[in-house]
């Protein structure tokens, strides 16, 4: 856990690669066509998955690698294997295109039609850079690229994935969190904390100034756990996963909030089409934090001999802390806005932490 490691606060590890299931025509079947940016990501793949389930056309967006004018054989298989994996047949209602938050090309096409846009990709390194700019150029221009592109083809509203990130990092008096308080952009902080800060500072700003009546709503989730869809992992099930493997011997005494990336999902859903969700943040956590060590023993009493690895002690270091964004008190996160205006209710974390083991055994990512 020492060194420069991704922080436990909205992993979304979301823009990833997929591939072309028809292009920009929007596919067949009834519904409106909602765009998800970085749909082959953790996240985003169960976002995607909710849509379809609710009978809507989904356009997702992946990158391109190399020459190639379009998304991957590839990058297909790994989007669509994942959508199989959440139970969801999407027959004609899946495209995927290419997109890049990077430049400009092809978010014409992949915004045309679409009446509401679910912005989940994000820049999210394995390691945190030297060079902040790194992050944080790509997270704030390529959202400024998706609300553009969303504002001059009239999509009603965007909801973008922030973090808790942009909440639960600045200078504050006590442990207590909600919706009203930010992280400040030039406070020294790890850059993917920056990034997510500055990206949604820029959002706002935008639509204040230049939306023309172009609808934001903002999640800020805490550290994302549940089950995975595919190989390709978040930070947090990273952290469940080395553990499962023995990989470390004990873990950095450390809190945070964690919520289930189903409900992370549902929450977008949910705030995808509420009147009274439009121009807010939601604060997304479960219902109390939980430590590194509680997991690990949550998964020692439930699995026996498959978490006979897992770590059972401590260590107190808070350069350790620091690099995966996280504290030693104990934060209180207040999420009585998304439960009361969405109707929004989060799963129990035992649940949450047990699935995203299962789910890591059952893909055979745990070795030995």
């Amino acid at each position: 856990m020492e060194g420069k490691t991704i922080p436990t606060s909205a992993d979304t590890s979301a823009e990833g690669e997929g591939e072309a299931g028809g292009g920009a025509g929007g596919g067949a079947g009834g519904g409106e066509l909602i765009l998800v940016t970085g749909g082959s990501g953790y996240l985003g793949a169960h976002v995607i998955s909710g849509l379809l389930r609710g009978g809507h056309r989904v356009r997702t967006t992946v990158r391109a690698h190399g020459p190639a004018t379009g998304p991957t054989t590839s990058a297909a298989a790994s989007v669509r294997s994942a959508i199989a994996a959440s139970g969801v047949d999407p027959g004609g209602r899946l495209d995927i295109v290419t997109a890049d938050l990077t430049t400009d090309d092809g978010w014409d096409d992949a915004m045309a039609g679409c009446t509401r846009v679910h912005h989940v990709a994000s820049p999210f390194p394995s390691v945190q850079p030297d060079d902040a700019d790194e992050l944080i150029v790509p997270a704030r221009d390529g959202t400024l690229r998706v609300l553009r592109a969303a504002r001059d083809h009239g999509v009603r509203r965007v909801v973008m994935t922030s973090s808790f990130a942009a909440v639960g990092y600045g200078h504050k008096d006590g442990d207590e969190y909600d919706e009203d308080d930010w992280t400040g952009p030039e406070d020294d902080n790890p850059p993917y904390i920056r990034s997510k800060t500055i990206a949604e500072l820029a959002a706002w700003d935008f639509v204040a100034k230049e939306g023309n009546g172009l609808e934001l709503t903002v999640i800020n989730p805490t550290g994302i756990f549940g089950p995975a869809l595919g190989p390709r992992l978040s930070a947090s099930t990273e952290h469940v996963r080395t553990m499962l493997e023995g990989a470390m011997s004990a873990v950095p005494r450390a809190h945070f909030g964690l919520v289930d990336v189903r409900d992370v999902a549902e929450l977008h859903l949910r705030a995808m089409t509420h009147p009274a969700a439009a121009g807010q943040r939601f604060l997304a956590s479960g219902e109390r934090a939980v430590s590194f060590l509680w997991i690990a023993r949550v998964l020692a009493e439930h699995l026996g001999e498959r978490a006979a690895r897992v770590p059972t002690r401590e260590f107190d270091d808070e350069r350790a802390r620091r690099a995966v964004g996280v504290t030693e008190r104990v934060p209180v996160l207040r999420t009585e806005k998304a439960r009361s205006v969405l109707g929004w209710t989060p799963r129990d974390p035992v649940t949450t932490v047990l699935d995203t083991a299962e789910s890591l055994f059952r893909l055979g990512l745990v070795k030995g």
